[in-house]
């Protein structure tokens, strides 16, 4: 059977529909916890990187300032899952809500099918809720490490 067919043979749904309803709410509860992650990542990035400086700077080891950098990038990279994820079921949301603006109806094939697209990575990549935030985190991060090398070295020059 083709997929024609079975769309043909399939229930079809108005947007009044509890099961068309239920898929937008489904749809927005997904959309919100991926932003809520997102924001929790930038949040838990926030914490471990200030208690690894809080750390450098009590032990005089400014100079290992770099390993701050681990945490970033592993950050970094969830983060940009979930803005990918969050993309990605916006997008899904859309064009089933498109669809049932255009049609005036979906059939059951459209209902509860969730296909993030991989091509909301790139988007997310370049997006300005990652690069702003991840790219000062980085700056402060060399600004600490130059810094710790300066006061070694004024600590080093002092003491001879």
């Amino acid at each position: 059977m083709s997929e024609k067919e079975k769309m043909a043979d399939c229930p079809k749904f108005d947007g009044d529909s509890s099961a068309v309803q239920t898929h937008l709410s489904i749809l927005q509860g997904i959309i919100g916890r991926m932003n809520s992650n997102s924001v929790t990542c930038k949040t838990s990035c926030l914490v471990s990187i200030a208690a690894a400086m809080v750390a450098l700077a009590v032990s005089n080891k400014l100079t290992w300032t770099p390993i701050a950098i681990i945490p970033t990038i592993l950050f970094l990279i969830l983060d940009i899952y979930y803005l990918t994820q969050e993309r990605s079921f916006r997008h899904s949301y859309n064009a089933f809500v498109d669809k049932l603006h255009k049609d005036g109806e979906v059939n059951l094939l459209d209902l509860y099918k969730v296909v993030p697209g991989p091509k909301e990575f790139v988007a997310s990549l370049s997006s300005f809720a990652i690069w702003p935030f991840y790219g000062t985190l980085s700056a402060l991060i060399l600004i600490g490490w130059i810094i710790g090398w300066v006061i070694t070295l004024l600590t080093t020059i002092l003491r001879a």
